[in-house]
């Protein structure tokens, strides 16, 4: 059956299906020997010969991984200039395994990592608004009516954020810092960190602790474990219950 190019490298475990479309724009996609550019093509993986910088895609088992970032590692699959990166942690994983989303070089915690494009494509469309909850440090204690500008909404650079779940989680007795426990429902680049910074207390320490109901736990630093059937299954109705804003 015939689907869309980038759908079918994504579920290949080539990519995220952002990423696979970037990589059918830059020319690296051949079907049956073409160079295909157009994101609109389509084409029938049990027929078509489809590679990907000359080398032939092929199925590969599903795989989901959640992983207790460290801070100081990179949310990439290699970086040019040498730094740790999230794969340098999973020695014992053969498949192709690319990050859902991203978190900051500084930003440690939960982060889930998979082959399987579409439900990266589910979790990471910005339409699903899937929950994701953090425990940030920050300078100072923010008196409740700046916390509650960020429960209502704040406007940032690039427009107002939705409305955020905020509680107080730790605060140091000398008022020199706070841990306040945020929950979002978007995706943007360093949304939590500028959040904070719009009510002028910046974060000193951020960390991820859920993703989609999914949490920790008891997980080392550094280490991952397999998600089971039950948690992937959880993660898509929480992405289409997101979707139908339930």
């Amino acid at each position: 059956m015939e689907e869309r190019l980038q759908k079918i490298l994504a579920n290949a475990g080539v990519a995220s299906r952002r990423k696979c479309e970037e990589l059918i724009a830059a020319g690296k996609v051949t079907v049956n020997g073409e160079v295909v550019k157009e994101l609109g093509v389509k084409a029938d993986p049990s027929k078509d010969a489809i590679a990907v910088n000359g080398r032939k895609i092929k199925s590969e088992s599903k795989l989901y991984l959640l992983f207790n970032k460290p801070k100081g590692v990179i949310t990439s699959m290699h970086d040019e200039k040498g730094r740790t990166v999230v794969t340098d942690f999973l020695k014992g994983v053969k498949e192709r395994v690319y990050p859902v989303g991203r978190l900051d070089y500084d930003t440690e915690g939960l982060l889930l990592l998979t082959n399987d494009g579409e439900l990266a494509n589910l979790l990471t469309h910005p339409r699903h608004h899937v929950a994701k909850t953090y425990l940030a440090t920050v300078e100072r204690v923010p008196h409740g009516d700046a916390l509650d500008k960020l429960q209502k909404g704040i406007k940032l650079e690039d427009g107002m954020t939705a409305p955020a779940e905020i509680e107080y989680h730790d605060v140091d007795p000398e008022g020199k810092q706070a841990t306040i426990s945020i929950t979002i429902h978007e995706g943007r680049n360093r949304q939590v960190r500028r959040m904070f910074e719009a009510i002028h207390h910046p974060v000193i320490r951020l960390k991820r602790v859920s993703f989609g109901g999914l949490t920790l736990d008891n997980l080392q630093r550094g280490k991952y474990r397999k998600l089971s059937d039950a948690e992937v299954q959880s993660l898509r109705e929480a992405a289409k219950k997101a979707e139908r804003g339930g």
